[in-house]
C-alpha cells in the first residue's frame, strides 16, 4: 500500500529536498524510521526507499554506505516501539508486553540520540 500510492515515495522525497550533504543520512534514518512503522519488512523497506535515498546521495556526494546503514539504523531504531522481536521471549519468560514498553520506550529515545547523533557527527565529518 505504501508503494502502490507512492506515500513512501512522497515521504522521501520530502526529507531528500530538504537534506544537505551533511545531513542526509540523519534524514535518511529518520526517514526509515517512520516507513518502518508501516512496512516492518526490512527488505521491503529498502527495496521502497533506498532507490530515492541512493540517487539523492549521488547527486549530493554522500558515499551510498552511509545511506544504507542510515536506513538500517532507523528501521531498527523503532523495532523498540513495536518489539514484535519480544514475543517468544515473553512467552519464555512468562511476561506480558506491557511489562516492557517502558523500557523498550527509553531505548528507543537513547538510540535516537546515540545514532541519530552518530550520523550527524559522521556527515559533518
Amino acid at each position: 500500500m505504501m508503494q502502490g500510492t507512492g506515500l513512501a515515495a512522497i515521504i522521501s522525497d520530502w526529507f531528500t529536498a530538504i537534506a544537505t550533504p551533511g545531513t542526509l543520512s540523519f534524514f535518511a534514518f529518520l526517514c526509515a524510521g517512520l516507513v518502518n512503522m508501516f512496512i516492518p519488512s526490512g527488505g521491503g523497506q529498502w527495496a521502497v526507499q533506498g532507490p530515492i535515498f541512493i540517487e539523492a546521495g549521488q547527486n549530493l556526494g554522500v558515499d551510498p554506505s552511509i545511506i544504507v546503514l542510515a536506513i538500517s539504523y532507523g528501521d531498527q531504531w523503532t523495532n523498540m516501539i513495536q518489539p514484535f522481536w519480544t514475543i517468544p521471549l515473553l512467552a519464555i519468560a512468562g511476561l506480558h508486553m506491557r511489562q516492557i514498553m517502558g523500557y523498550t520506550f527509553v531505548i528507543f529515545l537513547l538510540t535516537l540520540f546515540l545514532f541519530g547523533g552518530g550520523l550527524l557527527l559522521w556527515g559533518a565529518g
